[in-house]
């Protein structure tokens, strides 16, 4: 739950966890870049890696659970491919928390201009 954020994203707190955690990752976020540019098998992915093929397996399927990447099968190969959609909703997100921490700046910046108002600071040293 984000507390004093409206947010307009339609995600879960499950969902939004998800995000995060298959973003986290440098691989992940690798492949998913890969993803969005086209359409690829999971082996060709899997190419482009110094790891097993089952791990990367792994990572686009913690990519596919969050929504990140949709996967289709053609013939006997898993083709993924990323999901523009679901990255807009990650924006959207990023977008009102920064918005809400830009307001809780402002704030504090207030409560300084005013405090600064009220309690101007003493020259430490003494005037002549």
């Amino acid at each position: 739950m984000y507390i004093g954020l409206v947010t307009t994203t339609t995600l879960s707190d499950d969902e939004v966890d998800a995000l995060f955690h298959a973003l986290a990752d440098r691989t992940r976020r690798d492949i998913l870049r890969r993803s969005l540019a086209g359409e690829y098998s999971v082996s060709a992915l899997a190419s482009h890696y110094d790891m097993s093929f089952a791990a990367v397996q792994k990572h686009v399927a913690v990519l596919e659970r969050a929504g990140l990447v949709t996967k289709r099968r053609s013939g006997r190969e898993a083709l993924a491919s990323g999901d523009v959609t679901t990255i807009r909703s990650v924006g959207t997100l990023l977008d009102e928390l920064e918005q809400v921490w830009r307001g809780r700046v402002s704030r504090i910046d207030d409560l300084l201009a005013a405090e600064k108002l009220h309690h101007p600071i003493k020259s430490a040293t003494p005037e002549e």
